[in-house]
This record gives structure tokens, sequence and C-alpha cells, in this order.
């Protein structure tokens, strides 16, 4: 029989071994590849989806905007360092809001962060086939059958084994990371920076337009221009919070935990700042044809080395697309899992793989419900039709990248909260590392977040798809009131938490 145990206005259910048993994870991650969870889970948005933001700033809106997304990720990753190795529970930022703020907190904050891990994927998945299209030729139309495909196969790499999917992810991030090495070696002597980066200019109607000679405005949209772009500039660095979601399955996660974190985010920080130099400047490519371009790498390779040089390289470059969609499905699972194995959603999901220890009715659960998020905007917006869709800019850049990137800036303004409510209440918890910036590092964060939520709201498509984000999480608000609340169970993350209740 089940012991219920009421503590305010949750109830616990206690649970046998065999409960946990059901549910246990393998350690297997050391320093390296908490490195290369948080590379290889941003470094898609080096290849695709950061260049968006020349159409709203140009060239030096997007470097600007850059650094100050920059600044936001190094207040919110210094924080994480810190609670991290303090709270080594895969729940990572549902674990640190529900000890700070108590189980809604850790509730409300769970789901936002399932927002950003169910829909990145998604992204992920259309850039794949953005790339593979243009190399091979594919109908559009056919888009879909791709997209399930990469779903299964990475799917079952997760599945089949924690060291597998870390080997994996290691593999693809160095080959990730060569391939971008290769494209700054070879624009450096075919760059044009001021005739091709500094090729837009603002027309009658405020929107861009190309300058032939170019060497125009750092600043064509001002500081405007700045700001509007601070959302598409989060995707140089989205996803490298997810870290901590590998912390049960980390062998040492109090010493590795901070600095594959901070290692992981120096190495994207030089990263990001080479891409948005090199990729405009190549001789015939510019700011303005990359401000709506699904490929913009391939590009670059396409300008330096021609068409057929540009294929073999652009079939090696999806490796970075791979190694951000295979990063991220593993995060995904981590963390419906977590909030499954304390009763917040369906005990049922956290049940892991009898022989290979790993979350996969999870992870199968969160890739179907991703998958069905891309389908259902896909045919929505006329994708069967043979190749007539835009699909940059009628699934990417206005539905699917704003929903996922909500879900983030709402998920990061949590965590900084719960990293200053953590210091202020409990300051005697153990912290194996100090964030150097403290509180001041987490304001910023909470800031920046919070200028670029307003700014995504100024697109004009931003509530076609963030209207269904918020009736998702309304929708498990209002399952927790009525159910979830009193289903909960006493995991890691909820007994770490009532013993230092503060």
């Amino acid at each position: 029989m089940t012991d219920t145990k009421r503590v305010g206005s949750v109830a616990y259910a206690t649970r046998d071994k065999d409960y946990f048993a059901k549910r246990g994870l393998e350690r297997y991650a050391g320093i390296w590849s908490l490195w290369a969870l948080g590379v290889g889970a941003v470094i898609s948005g080096h290849f695709s989806g950061w260049n968006f933001g020349f159409a709203t700033g140009g060239w030096g809106g997007m470097l600007v905007a850059g650094g100050i997304i920059a600044i936001m990720y190094m207040g919110l990753v210094s924080s994480i360092a810190e609670m991290s190795p303090a709270l080594p529970h895969t729940g990572a930022a549902y674990s640190f809001a529900r000890t700070s703020m108590g189980p809604w907190g850790g509730f409300v904050t769970g789901l936002f962060e399932n927002v950003e891990y169910v829909l990145t994927p998604a992204v992920i998945v259309t850039f794949i086939s953005g790339y593979f299209g243009s190399i091979t030729g594919m109908d559009t139309s056919l888009y879909p059958i791709l997209w399930i495909v990469f779903y299964a196969v990475f799917l079952a790499l997760n599945i089949y084994g924690v060291a597998l999917s870390y080997k994996v992810t290691l593999v693809v991030t160095l080959i990730s990371l060569a391939v971008l090495v290769v494209f700054w070696i070879s624009a450096i002597p075919n760059m044009d920076f001021g005739r091709w980066a500094l090729n837009i200019g603002v027309g009658a109607d405020g929107k861009a337009v190309e300058l032939p000679e170019g060497n125009g405005s750092w600043f064509p949209f001002g500081w405007q221009g700045v700001l509007a772009t601070l959302p598409f500039a989060v995707w140089l660095f989205l996803a490298i919070e997810q870290v901590p979601l590998a912390a049960e399955e980390s062998v040492d996660p109090k010493r590795d935990l901070p600095r594959g974190i901070l290692l992981g985010f120096a190495t994207l920080v030089l990263s990001a700042f080479m891409i948005v130099l090199l990729n405009p400047s190549v001789n015939g490519i510019g700011s303005f044809a990359l401000g709506t371009s699904l490929e913009p790498l391939l590009d670059g390779f396409r300008a330096i080395y021609g068409d057929a040089g540009a294929t073999v390289l652009g079939i090696v470059a999806l490796t970075g697309l791979i190694a951000s969609f295979h990063t991220i499905l593993y995060a995904q699972g981590r963390q419906v899992y977590s909030l499954s194995r304390a009763g917040y959603f369906p005990s049922a999901l956290s049940v892991t793989h009898e022989k290979y220890k790993t979350p996969h009715i999870a992870m199968i659960s969160g890739a179907l419900l991703g998958l069905a998020v891309m389908l259902i905007i896909w045919f929505a917006n006329g994708g069967g039709g043979g190749g007539e869709t835009q699909l940059g800019d009628d699934i990417i850049g206005t539905v699917l990248l704003n929903m996922a990137v909500f879900g983030a800036m709402l998920s990061y303004i949590m965590q900084a909260l719960s990293f200053i409510i953590l210091r202020r209440n409990q300051p005697n918890i153990e912290r194996p590392f100090r964030s150097p910036l403290g509180i001041p590092g987490a304001i910023v964060t909470i800031i920046i977040a919070a200028i670029t939520l307003y700014y995504q709201m100024q697109d004009p498509n931003f509530f076609k798809g963030v209207i269904w984000v918020v009736l998702w999480c309304a929708v498990g608000i209002v399952y927790f009131a009525a159910i979830g609340r009193n289903k909960l169970i006493l995991s890691p993350e909820e007994e770490f938490a009532l013993a230092h209740k503060a």
C-alpha cells in the first residue's frame, strides 16, 4: 500500500526501491563528454538560424545583438555552473526552481523548459531538410519523410546506451567544429567585408534592401534594429544550459559539471564571432542574401569552392545540424524523465530501458509530440504543395523558432531567479563552484531575456505559434492544480528540496 504525505499544497506518494530501480540511469560522462553535450547542442545554430538577424539589424546589428546575448548567457551559465554541482540531479532547471520556489515554481519552470526541448529538435531537423534538399534537389513535399527518418535514427542512437550516445555526441561535435574551422580558413582569403557584409540598406517601406556596391551602414536600422535582432542571436547559444541534465550520468558532477559548462561556452563564443564575421563577408554572398537563407554555411562553401566542392562539404556540414539534433533529443528525454519520475508528468514516462538504462519512453514521447507539431504547422502552411511553400519564412523563422526561443527565455528568467533566491535564502548549501558574476550576473540575464521576449513579440507572426505554447502551459497548469500536485513522488530532486527548505 502506498503512503501519502501532504506538504503544503501538494501531496507525496512514497515509492519502494522497485520504483526507482525501474528508473535507473548509468554514470558515464566526464568533462569532455559534458563539453561535447553543451557545444553539440548549440552548434547547429552556427550553421543555420542565426543569420535571419541580418534582415532586422544589418551586420552591425547582428554583431552587437550577438554580444548582448553572449552577456546574457555568461550570466546564465555562471549561475547554472554554481547550481548544478550544488543540486546534482537530472531535473536541472526544474530542480533549481523546485528547491528555491517550491513545487509550483519547479513545475512552471519545467513546463517552459519542456517547450524548448520538444520544439528545438523540430527546428533543427527542418534546417537539416533544408540543407539536404539544397544538396540533393529533393522536392520539399517529401521533407516530412526525411524528418521521420532522422527522428527514428537518432532516437535509436540515444536509446541504445548512454555510452553510445555520448560517443556519437563527441564525434559529431568534433567533426562539426572541424567543418567550421575549414570554412574560417577558406573564407579569410575570399572575403571583402565592406562590399558584402555591409550590403544592406533600408527601403522606403522600412525593410532591408540590397546595396549593389555594399559599403553601407553597420547599423542600417539603428538601435531598434539591434534589439529586434536579439531573438535571432539567441540561436548562437541556445541549449548550452542543457548540460546539468546529465548530472546523474556524470561520473563526478561536482567537479566536471562547472568545467564542462564553462569550457563549452568559451568554445561557442569564439565560434559565434568567427561565423558572424566571415560568413557574410565571402565574395558573392553578403548579409542581404543570408538574411533569408536556410543554409548560410553551405552558401559560403558554394561561393568559395563552386557547386561541386560545396556539395561534398555541404554533406559534411550536415554534421553540425546532426550534432545538435542528437544532443537535444538526449536533453529532451532527460527533462521529461525527471519531471515524470517526480510525478509532475505521468510517472510511466520515466521508466528506463531494462538493458540500456536510458529513458526511452520519455524520449519517444517527446519526439512524437515535436514531430506532431511540425506536421501540423507544415500542412497548415501548405507544406504539401510540391515545393511552393517558403520553408524558412513560413515555418522556421515565424513559427517554430519563435516558439522554441519563447520557451527558452521564460526558462532562463526562472533559472536566474532561482539562483538569486538560493543565494539569499540558502547560503549554507554546499557549493563546489561559485559564480564569479554572482547575483548581478543573474539580474543582467533576467533583464536581457525580458527585453528579448519583448522584441520577439514585435514580430507580426509571433502569435501564430506562441499562442499554442501559452495554451500548452495553461493546460499543464490546470492539470497540475487538479491532479498532478496530489500525485508527486519523493524523487531525489524533491527529497533535496524538502531537506533544504528555507
